[in-house]
Formats: C-alpha cells, sequence, structure tokens
C-alpha cells in the first residue's frame, strides 16, 4: 500500500463527523507513528548522506549518458557538459 494514500485515508477519517470518535483515537494514532518513522527514516537517510560519497566514475557515466540520450533537452545536456567539465 502507498504510504500517502494510507495517510490521506486517516485524515479523511479525522475529518468525517459520521466516524465514531474510536475510529478517529485509531487513525490519529497511525498518523503519529507514520510521522515519527518518516522521521526516523529522514535522519537517517541524512546521517547516511553526510558519509557517503557517490563514484566520481559513476557520476562522469551518468553526466555522458545524458549527452547522448535523445530525449534529453539541450538544457540539460548542456548542464550535463558542465558538471562533467568541474569533475575533470
Amino acid at each position: 500500500q502507498d504510504p500517502e494514500n494510507v495517510a490521506r485515508g486517516h485524515k479523511a477519517t479525522l475529518a468525517n463527523p459520521k466516524v465514531s470518535d474510536e475510529a478517529k483515537q485509531h487513525s490519529r494514532s497511525v498518523l503519529d507513528n507514520q510521522l515519527q518513522e518518516d522521521e526516523a527514516t529522514e535522519t537517517a537517510r541524512s546521517k547516511g548522506t553526510e558519509t557517503k560519497q557517490k563514484d566520481p566514475s559513476n557520476v562522469a557515466r551518468g553526466l555522458k549518458a545524458t549527452l547522448t540520450n535523445e530525449s534529453v533537452s539541450e538544457e540539460a545536456k548542456e548542464n550535463a557538459k558542465q558538471k562533467l567539465r568541474e569533475l575533470q
């Protein structure tokens, strides 16, 4: 299940006057837990990106692929050329 859709459903439950207080409490609990999990995931993700660097060879390969891809705009190709020059 898509977490965003689940959250939407719980938010709708909270806003619906025909829903029982018990159901609203459950939805509040689920949303609070989801928010805490999202914050923990974001914190872990940000700490991981500070310690891990991208492999310059892989970055260069990706930029070169951008230059040869026909469906990429000229502006994106120019940006890729610029970044490739900065890497070298």
